[in-house]
């Protein structure tokens, strides 16, 4: 894949992706810090975004313009807690999009 990776989610969720050398935004769990890091993701063209599940309700609003796009791909992973199911349904929305129906549903 070409292009370039971003990383938004906690201290501890970016930590490892930033020793791979990724770009990584890591913020708290507070609205206005995750609304700008995500805009700031989205003017940059990244290819693909990863984020952490308990950060990505907070940033949906800055990527609705870009879902519907096939770049940046946002991918949302589960992290550090149970899955609040958020990650399988917004990969389920995706797999809709590219598929025309959600495998996942059953």
């Amino acid at each position: 894949m070409q292009g370039k990776v971003a990383v938004l989610g906690g201290a501890d969720f970016t930590m490892a992706f930033s020793a791979l050398g990724l770009d990584t935004f890591p913020v708290e769990a507070v609205r206005e810090q995750v609304d700008q890091a995500a805009r700031e993701i989205v003017d940059s063209h990244y290819s693909l975004v990863v984020v952490a599940e308990n950060i990505a309700p907070m940033a949906q609003e800055a990527f609705e313009p870009i879902q519907r796009k096939p770049s940046p791909c946002v991918v949302v992973v589960p992290f550090l807690s149970e899955s609040s199911g958020y990650a399988g349904e917004t990969l389920g929305k995706a797999l809709k999009l590219a598929t025309g129906i959600n495998i996942l549903e059953s």
